[in-house]
């Protein structure tokens, strides 16, 4: 793998936790020579991955929508930032450039970019891996969601089941088979 696009909040939450595992994320992907794709945010969870990456001599992209440059505060020292038009022309760059996917905690944004390709992955678009970085159980709802899909006849389980599940950025690269 060389590239890995990874969504998250551009807020730091409420626990120092997300921001030293977004960190810790950027900083393992760089170690291992895997470029950072991301929403090109330097604040929150989004500016921890890419200063983590930074930190280690890592390669970061950030694509951001020239409407959300003054409100998310597009990180001026990424290895390269795009400004796009609109949020579809950003995901779409997003998920063209990865080579896996991964969210970490955020906010709606967050769940719709993953949701979307999981839903892409479903349905054949593409054979890449997607995975959640579930730093103190984030996404532990949404893991019993997926279940209760798979229960009631809606989720495929294989599709459930090829969802990576880790509680730390080394072992979520180690899964996504790096």
């Amino acid at each position: 793998m060389k590239s890995l696009t990874v969504f998250c909040g551009s807020r730091k939450g409420n626990n120092s936790i997300y921001i030293k595992e977004a960190e810790n994320l950027g900083k393992s992907a760089a170690k291992n020579n895997i470029e950072i794709v991301y929403g090109g945010s330097s604040s929150g969870l989004m500016g921890a991955v890419a200063d983590g990456a930074l930190s280690q001599g890592g390669k970061v992209t950030g694509i951001i929508p020239e409407d959300l440059k003054p409100k998310e505060i597009a990180h001026q020292h990424v290895t390269n930032l795009i400004t796009v038009n609109s949020m579809h022309e950003r995901k779409a760059l997003m998920y063209e450039k990865g080579e896996a996917f991964v969210a970490m905690p955020g906010g709606i944004g967050t769940l719709e970019e993953f949701m979307e390709v999981l839903t892409w992955g479903a349905i054949g678009h593409h054979q890449k891996r997607c995975a959640l970085l579930n730093v103190r159980d984030y996404y532990a709802p949404l893991h019993h969601l997926l279940e209760h899909m798979v229960k009631e006849g809606f989720l495929s389980h294989t599709i459930q089941k090829n969802i990576v599940i880790e509680d730390n950025a080394e072992k979520l690269l180690h899964s996504l088979n790096i």
